[in-house]
């Protein structure tokens, strides 16, 4: 305790020179760390705002240059895009074309279908496979070959409309990505540092900006465009089949429809030109049977007439045969009465022959009369069917040019 009371060791002069010595040296020493620090401090705040001077003015410029690139690649999109919407609009025009003129195809076929079928109500030798048939039945496959074409290019029609309209899809987002990122980098190009609402944002940025490399979104780009471009020259060199297929499908169906047309016209002319003639057999032959009938009254009489010299002769030499004694002479009286009744019966009987004959050939006259009206009626119904009802049915078809 006495020693802690006690006052402290008094130091020696040259101890407290060397004490103020070196504070002397250690406030020299600080204070010369102090202004080193001060000016590379100083050096550190101009170079740091020189740097974020020329960063700041560096970024300015390339958002800048990236909003040029955005703004590029959005009116070639755009006017990818509008290209393709007036192809599809094309398209679905071609495509109505196409469903009319698949639809056209219907009543002709329905038409030749009927032709086919009411000719087949002709009878008798009529029931021919004529040329009339032969074209119809070209017509009907050549329809139906149009029919089964028609329809596959309507199916790809359809299909190169779902192309356009993935591209456009793809096109149209990609645009909806542009705008909004142009309207992102327009609005960073815009701030200053002066500019409010300022928080910094997320302060994690390594994983940002790192998904796609500026080379790859210009070939993205240019992949959407290049598939544009792609599915449009598609587009139009089936458009150009189209036309061509419509034109070259519209001249098939009239050429054969005329060839049809043709075929009927030469098949009725020669059903009349043989009717005609079957007519005039039948009117000659109907004048051959009444002359074939005069003349089998004629024989009727003529043998009726002969029946009385052969009675009066017979009835003589009957008579006659009755002479008495050597009266019963074989003299020329009786010679030539016996000749008169030999005579008269072979008459009789030749003309009866001739009156079987005639009979017989009358009948052959009835039988070949009633197979000319039949055949004249044949020929008749022929002409109803193909002259009035397959005309009628044909007169309603039109081809049309779509």
């Amino acid at each position: 305790m006495s020693r802690l009371m006690r006052p402290p060791d008094k130091f020696l002069p040259s101890e407290w020179k060397h004490a103020n010595q070196m504070q002397f040296r250690s406030s020299e020493t600080e204070r010369s760390h102090s202004q080193r620090l001060t000016a590379e401090c100083q050096r550190l705040v101009e170079e740091s705002d020189r740097s974020t001077k020329y960063m700041q003015q560096d970024a300015l410029k390339k958002l800048e240059q990236r909003i040029q690139d955005i703004k590029f690649w959005r009116q070639e999109l755009n006017r990818k895009f509008e290209e393709i919407v007036q192809e599809i609009e094309t398209l679905v025009v071609f495509k109505s074309r196409v469903e009319r003129a698949l639809e056209s195809c219907s009543e002709p076929l329905q038409v030749t279908l009927q032709c086919l079928s009411e000719r087949q109500k002709r009878v008798a030798i009529d029931l021919v496979h004529d040329e009339v048939e032969e074209e119809l039945l070209k017509e009907k496959e050549v329809i139906e070959g149009v029919m089964v074409l028609l329809q596959r290019t309507l199916e790809q029609i359809n299909e190169q409309i779902r192309l356009l309209r993935s591209v456009k899809y793809y096109l149209e987002k990609d645009l909806q990505d542009k705008f909004q990122a142009e309207r992102i980098d327009d609005f960073c190009s815009l701030l200053t540092n002066a500019s409010p609402g300022l928080n910094g944002g997320n302060s994690d940025f390594s994983s940002l900006g790192s998904a796609v490399t500026p080379e790859e979104w210009e070939s993205l780009c240019n992949l959407n465009i290049s598939k544009a471009e792609k599915e449009k020259n598609n587009s139009l060199s089936l458009r150009a089949l189209v036309d061509s297929l419509l034109e070259q499908t519209a001249a098939d169906m009239h050429r054969q429809n005329k060839a049809t047309e043709r075929a009927f016209e030469l098949r009725i002319e020669e059903t009349k030109t043989a009717k005609a003639q079957l007519e005039n057999q039948l009117n000659e032959l109907l004048a051959e049977t009444a002359n074939q009938e005069k003349n089998l009254e004629s024989l009727r009489v003529a043998i009726a007439e002969k029946e009385a010299p052969l009675k009066v002769a017979q009835t003589r030499l009957s008579t006659r045969s009755q002479r008495p004694n050597v009266e019963l002479c074989h003299d020329p009286a009786q010679i030539r009465l016996l000749e008169e009744v030999k005579e008269l019966a072979g008459n009789i009987e030749r003309l009866t022959e001739a009156l079987e004959l005639s009979e017989m050939e009358l009948k052959a006259l009835a039988r070949r009369q009633l197979s000319l009206e039949e055949e004249i009626q044949v020929k008749t119904n022929s002409l109803y069917i193909d002259e009035v009802i397959c005309h009628q049915l044909r007169q309603a078809v039109v081809i049309h040019n779509f």
